[in-house]
């Protein structure tokens, strides 16, 4: 299958997209599964500190690891997860090389913080965070993703559309599901 990284800062739309081409792909019978950061931090971190030791750990590690499983055991993997530093998403290029792409889910930090749905730029400037990606430190941007979705200025269907037809066009999933995803 395909393991595919959606990465932006923290309410870029990430989840959002996730979900709907979480919902496209299975609708046409395709096995897939969402590792989303913060639930999966709920279980493994449920007091999480947000150190660079632990983030090192959580996406350099344990998203990766989870992926690997799912991925080896045929079903399509979405990774919906800040993953600020490009080493992250570059550690999971080199495991699943062809069969990984990744998203930038590119959105301005003005248009973040108005969204902000889980109040983490609130938390930010309150102090009550002192690490957020983006805000308080780098968020560095993918130098060579593989497909870029703007949430400022396109709407979620218009980004899974552009998820979808890089997918088909490079034919990482068989034809007969991309003819009926409609792309």
């Amino acid at each position: 299958m395909l393991v595919v990284w959606l990465t932006g800062i923290p309410a870029s739309g990430k989840s959002t997209i996730a979900k709907k081409l979480y919902k496209k792909l299975v609708d046409v019978g395709i096995k897939v599964e969402i590792l989303e950061s913060d639930e999966l931090r709920k279980i493994l971190t449920p007091k999480p500190l947000y150190t660079e030791e632990e983030r090192d750990w959580f996406y350099g590690k344990v998203i990766i690891w989870l992926a690997k499983l799912l991925y080896r055991n045929g079903i399509f993997v979405i990774i919906d997860a800040t993953g600020h530093k490009r080493v992250y998403r570059e550690e999971a290029r080199r495991e699943f090389k062809e069969k990984f792409i990744e998203v930038y889910v590119k959105c301005s930090l003005e248009t973040a913080m108005k969204r902000d749905p889980k109040g983490l730029y609130r938390a930010a400037l309150e102090g009550k965070i002192k690490t957020l990606p983006g805000l308080q430190v780098p968020y560095e941007e993918p130098t060579n993703p593989d497909v870029i979705v703007d949430t400022d200025i396109e709407d979620v269907d218009t980004c899974v559309r552009k998820i979808l037809e890089h997918i088909c066009g490079r034919e990482l999933i068989p034809k007969e599901y991309c003819s009926k995803l409609n792309t």
